[in-house]
């Protein structure tokens, strides 16, 4: 097709959408100056986002958050995030190891190692889990789990509520932090704390942040509800108690609050400065927000998106990710936050 007969059909798709491409004000995104004058287009020849995180380079600050495993369905999912992991050189985390803490049965479920080089690879227990294991003094199999998978450490998903709800949850004896403190003492390992859909108030998240920790993940509300989804198994009584409790928790936006007044509190011992921001994040100018919000290193991770993607095929996993990386740079070259 010659140029002019470019330029022809595109006015004529330009007459054709005019009336369907219309926005109303109350639509307009307003956590963001819109600013057209002072950036180029990125430079497609350069990674604008390369950044550090966790001690290793990644190329965005986008993290791929703790899904799946031990099943088949669970191991096609794994490899397609492995591989678009190490194509676009991002962080991974396993869905929940437990079923290889006594068995190597379902390992390549979770053996994504050989596939992402020597890019983050974070292994993944539940705090039931973790807490069983040092009341038995088997914590050596925490150890024995993240060498076996190359992993560079573990993250502990907190999720009480689902727990509770769920009819073959474990029960938890103790307080969360103080079985992470536990683990912190007995294993030199480095730990990533999460919630798993409902985030966390302040004093959690203080009790975290003054502990050693590489990182902290919100798994903030908004995104999956693990209570809810335990809740919709069982009967009416059991669905209406989880309908309840699933209202209960902290956005991702609130959470990044929270540790911006903890990271300036007077009296605040902050020792861990990192996080995950995950949790109804939706896309990268979600992303681009909350990680230019928060006053501490940050990436923004996503889970159920990612997940859908995963599922279909790697090429439509890698069509959205590459969609979420160049909407990052083109954020990153117009916007600028609003304070």
């Amino acid at each position: 097709m010659t140029d002019d007969q470019n330029s022809s059909k595109r006015k004529d798709d330009h007459l054709e959408l005019a009336l369907s491409a219309q926005l109303c004000s109350s639509e307009n995104d307003n956590r963001f100056y819109y600013e057209p004058m002072l950036s180029a287009h990125p430079n497609p020849d350069l990674n604008e986002l390369e950044c550090e995180f966790l001690d290793k380079k990644i190329g965005a600050p986008i993290w791929i958050s703790s899904m799946t495993g031990g099943s088949v369905e669970g191991r096609r999912i794994n490899e397609n995030l492995a591989r678009v992991a190490k194509k676009h050189s991002l962080p991974m985390a396993l869905g929940s190891c437990r079923s290889l803490l006594d068995s190597d049965e379902r390992f390549e479920d979770f053996n994504m190692r050989p596939i992402l080089g020597d890019l983050p690879l974070w292994a993944n227990l539940g705090i039931a889990q973790v807490e069983k294991l040092i009341e038995a003094e088997q914590e050596n199999k925490i150890l024995e789990l993240v060498e076996k998978l190359s992993a560079d450490g573990l993250i502990i998903h907190v999720n009480p509520l689902q727990e509770w709800i769920q009819p073959e949850g474990d029960h938890i004896k103790y307080a969360p932090v103080e079985t992470i403190k536990k683990c912190l003492e007995l294993l030199n390992l480095p730990l990533i704390v999460k919630e798993v859909g409902q985030g966390m108030g302040p004093s959690s998240l203080r009790a975290l942040m003054e502990l050693p920790l590489s990182a902290i993940e919100f798994g903030a509300f908004g995104g999956t509800n693990f209570s809810l989804m335990e809740g919709m198994r069982g009967d009416e009584t059991e669905q209406l108690r989880s309908s309840t409790l699933a209202t209960l928790g902290h956005t991702a936006e609130e959470m990044v609050c929270m540790v911006n007044t903890l990271l300036e509190l007077p009296g605040t011992c902050v020792k861990c400065r990192e996080f995950i921001i995950s949790g109804g994040v939706k896309g990268f100018l979600d992303g681009q927000y909350l990680i230019k919000k928060i006053g501490s290193k940050a990436v923004f991770g996503q889970a159920g998106t990612l997940l859908k993607y995963a599922r279909v095929s790697f090429e439509a996993l890698d069509e959205y990710i590459e969609g979420q990386i160049e909407g990052l740079k083109l954020a990153n070259s117009f916007t600028h936050l609003k304070k």
